[in-house]
């Protein structure tokens, strides 16, 4: 089982592109953020990076991009000559092929997740995640930036359908290539990533209804109890038992905002002796009880 894509679909991630520019010559790009999750995509070119939260600029290159994680500002710089320095706002469409491959191309978007997947990426990622297009892992990402770019500048029919799709693929590669380069925090990403734990993970991700115990899962992972359990707590950041839970939590929340299906049989389905005991653990992980959840993201999804 692929448990990073598995993720991926309940936490309902989505990249889109909000705009960018194509310019020559010294600029600047200024902005305040209101995205938690914000991505800055360099095509052609190069950028300097300055945000809250880090102690120097980040030098962006040719098909490097950069994840803001809950920052407030950016400023983006770049170009070289004697002139003076162009103030670049990003357009959302209008872009222009002309002197691409020559010019700083730089591609803007946001990372949209619903709040499980929020929480997630939050603990993920730091401040900014810098995912370098280097020789050895970079070529598929500068490819789909490439197409991207294509498909953003060259305003042909379906070009609104084959954005979305460039860049939920962009997306993962930059996530792909940030997993290679990167020492990962313990947490999600990193325990999605691990092969050694991957056997264990698919019998929790499989079986979700079943309380899977250290000797089972170590056995499955081919490791001893005590190894496994201190590799699993280094790698994830909790012992498998909050992780299942955690996994449990993830289940109930698409089942709550997807299908009406009741409490009682939720329960039931992931596990839990009794509708309190399930209700219970909803509300300590989730923060409100599995109706009130229901009801609030459904009328969200009807007021937007």
């Amino acid at each position: 089982m692929d448990q990073l894509s598995e993720v991926f679909e309940l936490v309902e991630v989505r990249g889109l592109v909000s705009g960018g520019f194509n310019v020559s010559g010294r600029w600047v790009s200024r902005a305040s953020l209101v995205e938690s999750f914000k991505f800055i995509a360099v095509v052609s070119g190069r950028a300097r990076l300055i945000t809250d939260g880090i102690d120097a600029p980040i030098e962006l290159l040719p098909g490097d991009v950069a994840i803001l994680n809950n920052r407030s500002r950016l400023e983006l710089s770049g170009g070289t000559g004697d002139g003076p320095v162009r103030e670049v706002v990003p357009v959302e469409t209008g872009l222009s092929l002309t002197g691409w491959s020559t010019n700083d191309v730089i591609l803007g978007g946001r990372i949209d997740l619903n709040e499980a997947g929020r929480t997630l990426l939050l603990e993920a990622l730091p401040p900014v995640a810098h995912v370098r297009a280097s020789p050895t892992t970079g070529a598929n990402l500068r490819g789909s930036l490439h197409r991207l770019f294509d498909e953003v500048a060259g305003h042909r029919i379906g070009s609104a359908f084959a954005i979305r799709q460039h860049a939920q693929l962009v997306l993962l590669e930059v996530l792909r290539t940030y997993v290679e380069q990167a020492e990962l925090p313990p947490g999600w990403l990193r325990v999605l990533t691990d092969e050694r734990l991957r056997p264990a993970l698919t019998l929790m991700h499989s079986q979700p209804d079943k309380l899977w115990g250290l000797n089972e899962l170590a056995h499955a992972a081919a490791m001893s109890r005590t190894s496994f359990a201190e590799r699993f707590r280094d790698v994830a950041g909790m012992p498998p038992r909050a992780y299942l839970n955690r996994w449990r939590m993830m289940l109930a929340q698409r089942a709550l905002r997807d299908a009406d299906v009741s409490v009682g049989s939720l329960a039931t389905e992931l596990g839990y002796a009794s509708e309190s005991a399930f209700s219970t653990a909803f509300k300590r992980e989730v923060g409100e009880s599995p109706l009130r959840y229901r009801y609030r993201i459904r009328d969200q999804a009807l007021s937007s």
